[in-house]
């Protein structure tokens, strides 16, 4: 949204006077993409895991001025990356008044502002845009028209008067409406090839053609896409002489590091409950773990939405303990995990044979994760206090609707839980009864699928920890 002072140049003498240069968008970028690499501020905002791979790919092809399509699977922030794009847009730039194309007062190009130029000359009324008003983007979908992306004859001017030969009868479209500016088109491989065949001129000659009209419109545009790999989608493809006139192809990939990962959850997920960050990092694992799994089409990919739906799922388990039983601050356990499993189910494609068995497939990868993080943390930590409290007969009652310090009351006070919690990154003035709850469950459930203690389903759908 608008943050800096608006200019007050109105006319075209007062733009000259003010000391205005125009430059095409590219060129706009360019600059200020070279501008913010050498004062060191950040390009991408908000973008995780693509600093060594992607955003240098990226950040070449703008500087070179190429159009671009991202390629990659799912969810791997494709169209986050794009939308980065306006923030190298100069926040205000001049068009003039009322023009559906955002011409530039000095160049006008659409035959309205130019008979306008030349009525007034000087006088031609400037008005001005933010970079916000210069981003256009389209999802690709079969129904999409040439009428939608380029133009198509209005039919009101036409009864208005004006000729069906006036350039001025035509409606434009998407691509002429982002005239100097960004646009952007998702999936791309689901626009209809013949549809496809309408952005030939644009990427190359930068004009536009409406309904066999002797119209040149060149247009100042950049223009990216975003495409899943065709051998997933089997929807459609990009025509060869589209690919062909894009400048530059980037691959996407998800996070490389597990940090990354916990990082895009904690970023994104809006969290109605706090979840400590060793089950954020479940999570993180949870998403790797199914993405790398045998049973599940590894063409299709696992989104990074994945482990961000896993994450508000768990504290949405959370809210509705602390909801019922009275528990404040809600915070996220061990035993809000199983509820992550079925609500998952529908956002991963598994192979033919493993029909049947998703819920199981995920529950396992689940526990995985959850052994793994157990390991990383707590591998070291000396439990023997807590094993043998178990060995002498104690039995833990847990589940969703268990408060954290009724959890904690049944094993009492308990040495070595504070190392735990510090283990697990909890920090000391941030201790409460409930947080403690989480790391003591995170704890009992990692003895549990180290064979340490028991576990066992109560009658009232609670779970038992209880001796091995």
């Amino acid at each position: 949204m608008p943050s800096g002072t608006r200019p007050t140049a109105a006319t075209l003498a007062e733009l000259r006077a003010s000391g205005h240069v125009h430059r095409p968008v590219k060129t706009e970028i360019r600059e200020n993409l070279v501008t913010a690499m050498r004062s060191g501020a950040s390009r991408f905002e908000g973008i995780v895991g693509f600093d060594e791979t992607v955003l240098p790919a990226l950040e070449r092809a703008l500087l070179a001025g190429h159009d671009v399509v991202l390629l990659g699977e799912r969810g791997q922030g494709k169209t986050r990356l794009i939308r980065t794009l306006v923030s190298l847009l100069d926040e205000w730039t001049p068009v003039v008044d009322g023009c559906e194309i955002n011409d530039h007062p000095e160049v006008p190009v659409c035959a309205r502002c130019q008979r306008l130029h030349a009525e007034v000359g000087d006088a031609l009324p400037v008005g001005w845009r933010h970079r916000s008003e210069r981003y256009a983007e389209k999802l690709a979908t079969p129904d999409t028209s040439v009428g939608d992306l380029i133009g198509d004859i209005d039919p009101v001017k036409v009864a208005e008067g004006r000729t069906l030969g006036d350039p001025e009868t035509v409606h434009y479209g998407l691509v002429p409406r982002t005239n100097r500016g960004i646009f952007a088109i998702n999936e791309l491989p689901d626009l209809a090839e013949r549809i496809q065949v309408s952005l030939l001129n644009v990427l190359e000659e930068r004009d536009i053609q409406v309904r066999g009209y002797q119209l040149r419109l060149p247009l100042d545009v950049l223009l990216v896409a975003s495409a899943n790999p065709e051998d997933y989608t089997n929807r459609g493809r990009i025509i060869s002489p589209l690919k062909d006139r894009f400048g530059a192809e980037i691959r996407t990939h998800y996070p490389d590091l597990l940090e990354d990962e916990v990082d895009v959850i904690r970023q994104e997920a809006e969290l109605t409950a706090v979840v400590p960050d060793f089950l954020l990092e479940v999570m993180a694992r949870f998403a790797r773990n199914v993405r790398e799994s045998s049973s599940v089409d590894q063409r299709s990919g696992v989104s990074a939405r994945f482990g961000i739906a896993a994450a508000e799922t768990a504290a949405a388990s959370a809210l509705r303990r602390a909801a019922i039983v009275g528990e404040t601050p809600a915070v996220a356990r061990v035993c809000d995990l199983p509820s992550v499993v079925a609500t998952l189910r529908g956002k991963v494609e598994f192979e033919v044979d493993e029909e049947g068995r998703e819920l199981e497939v995920l529950a396992h990868l689940l526990r995985r994760a959850t052994v793994e993080t157990f390991r990383h943390h707590l591998g070291a930590s000396d439990l023997r206090p807590l094993i043998e409290r178990f060995d002498d007969g104690l039995a833990v009652e847990s589940g969703d609707l268990v408060p954290g310090r009724r959890l904690l009351e049944q094993v009492g006070p308990l040495p070595g839980l504070a190392q735990v919690m510090d283990r697990l990154g909890i920090d000391e003035g941030g201790e409460t009864p409930e947080l403690a709850a989480s790391a003591l469950e995170f704890a009992l459930e990692g003895l549990f699928l180290n064979r340490r203690i028991s576990k066992d389903d109560s009658t009232d759908g609670g779970i038992v920890y209880g001796s091995a």
